[in-house]
């Protein structure tokens, strides 16, 4: 699978500018119709949106991800077309007001990945984080299955092959016991063997960090693009940037809250030290 993963670094070269510590912004889209806690406007949700990633482009992040994180709690991998094309609406607007040079993607959760994938491409997005890709595990919404081969073949099926799919192991918010005697090392083997564009490795729960010692053995299991997917900080982030990149959204809020408004002080200084990091590499 070497020539694959060759491929998979050569096409992440060819959305993201830096070849490692690329800074993706996460935008976490308000409450969507039909959820329990909906109740702005969807233009109401769409500006607040499209403010955010205003304020990360300007700031100078390589790439941004749009997520629905309050339509808690989350439904398991089949989202109702309310949600779809209000995600649809939210990522359009983004990708108007965001530079072409600046690659947008999306996340569905909970593992709605076809519908994102229908999204990037309705919208025009190049790459999709994915969860569930491979293995089995027990999230907060219940248990989930991998969904590897019904999702690359439904890419396929739309012509979406320009879209990335990038696919957290091992991922937050959820019990891998059933799989505890596969090491995060081969779970990334395995997502290379299962055609993965990029694997994420994240901490035990939002804003949490993973762990460095990880990030070394996934980059000696797999040639794929390594990112981090949460818990990146000021503080840490050296610890991290020869990851392909790290998406970032609770430290860029305030108070590091993922659910406060980006803090443009906590934003700049994470990534005046990004730009250290690199100058110093």
């Amino acid at each position: 699978m070497i020539g694959f993963a060759a491929q998979a670094l050569s096409r992440f070269g060819n959305v993201f500018t830096r070849s490692s510590g690329s800074v993706i912004g996460m935008v976490h889209v308000g409450a969507l119709p039909g959820t329990p806690r909906y109740q702005l406007r969807m233009n109401e949700i769409i500006e607040i949106a499209c403010r955010e990633a205003t304020m990360y482009f300007e700031a100078g992040v390589d790439g941004i991800l749009v997520e629905n994180m309050h339509d808690i709690p989350y439904l398991n991998r089949r989202v109702g077309p309310e949600v779809t094309a209000a995600m649809a609406a939210v990522c359009k607007s983004v990708r108007e007001r965001v530079p072409t040079h600046i690659p947008c993607g999306v996340q569905i959760l909970a593992g709605a990945n076809q519908e994102a994938l229908a999204v990037a491409k309705a919208c025009d997005l190049q790459f999709i984080r994915a969860e569930g890709f491979i293995f089995a595990h027990v999230a907060d919404e219940g248990m989930m299955s991998s969904d590897a081969g019904e999702l690359l073949r439904y890419r396929r099926s739309i012509n979406a092959d320009d879209v990335l799919v990038f696919t957290d192991i091992k991922k937050k918010h959820s019990s891998h016991a059933i799989t505890s005697d596969v090491s995060i090392a081969d779970v990334a083997h395995a997502a290379e063997f299962f055609l993965s564009d990029g694997v994420i490795i994240t901490g035990a729960a939002t804003g949490h960090a993973a762990a460095p010692e990880e990030l070394k053995q996934v980059k000696v299991s797999t040639s794929l693009p390594v990112l981090i997917g949460s818990g990146v900080t000021t503080e840490n982030v050296t610890s991290f940037v020869d990851a392909q990149a790290m998406i970032v959204g609770s430290h860029f809020k305030k108070n590091g809250r993922w659910w406060e408004d980006v803090d443009n002080e906590r934003l700049e200084m994470f990534i005046n030290a990004v730009n250290k990091a690199h100058s110093q590499s």
